[in-house]
């Protein structure tokens, strides 16, 4: 039996945090999902699944979906919503099921305790893990600033107010790190890889969805919330952020996830 299961939509970079952090320090954990809007067909559930016949009509799973699945008719157990009760993805339920845990940090900061003995991702002391925790607070706000963002880039609906919004927590959070990894400091945090560089790398991940948008972007008459000389405006993170990618522990879902996005012809405001 895994120690954690994960039910989310996929590909999800923060997922990965979980699943990076796993990969380094041991923690069995299983996965389960699909692509976004193939969630609707899924029954959320620990026993997360494609949907049944009995699924469907059963009336007392039906729920409407919310922030990112606004107005879709998704089917979630009374026992889903008991353990997540803000009904969010990715949701991790403990290996018997009985308790829930949100929030893609949380998961992750999850995945290190249960693995702690193995390798401490959370910090040599008590210091070191609230500086760990002050990293990804900072990450869980420049990722709520820069959710809106996201989804209006793939529905390609987006707002001004959305897109200033992000960019301005760009700034903030790129500094922050460019700050943090001056004077030659290798990590984020101590002097090994902690959870605080994992999530930094998944959170910028977030930001590679640009890529293939760039011309619808432009055409809208917004400029990309990652700037062009992101290398040279914040060299230390970038650097960092490039090392990260191609770790063997990342490298598995970010270098091949971001190699193809990269790799995407850019897409035009008729396509």
């Amino acid at each position: 039996m895994a120690a954690l299961r994960i039910f989310s939509y996929q590909p999800n970079p923060r997922l990965w945090k979980a699943t990076i952090a796993a990969r380094l320090n041991g923690v069995d954990i299983e996965v389960r999902g699909a692509e976004p809007a193939a969630l609707a067909d899924w029954l959320w559930d620990f026993d997360a699944r494609p949907l049944r016949d009995e699924d469907r009509a059963n009336s007392d799973y039906q729920q409407t979906g919310r922030v990112g699945f606004g107005g879709t008719s998704l089917r979630k157990t009374p026992d889903f919503l008991d353990a997540h009760p803000f009904g969010t993805v990715p949701a991790a339920f403990s290996g018997d099921g009985r308790t829930g845990i949100f929030e893609s940090n949380s998961i992750a900061r999850a995945v290190a305790r249960l693995g702690e003995a193995r390798l401490p991702l959370y910090g040599a002391d008590a210091y070191e893990a609230s500086r760990i925790d002050s990293f990804l607070d900072a990450s869980l706000v420049f990722g709520r600033d820069t959710q809106a963002y996201l989804l209006g880039l793939r529905a390609r609906h987006m707002e001004a107010h959305a897109q200033q919004l992000a960019s301005a927590a760009f700034v903030t959070y790129a500094s922050g790190m460019e700050r943090a990894l001056k004077g030659g400091r290798e990590f984020l945090v101590g002097k090994q890889l902690s959870l605080a560089d994992i999530c930094f790398a998944c959170e910028l991940t977030m930001l590679w969805y640009e890529r293939p948008l760039l011309a619808w972007l432009h055409g809208q008459g917004y400029a990309a919330v990652m700037p062009a000389d992101f290398a040279d405006a914040y060299p230390h993170a970038c650097a960092h952020f490039t090392r990260l990618r191609r770790h063997e522990a990342f490298a598995p879902e970010l270098e091949s996830h971001l190699a193809h996005l990269e790799s995407i012809t850019n897409i035009s405001a008729g396509e």
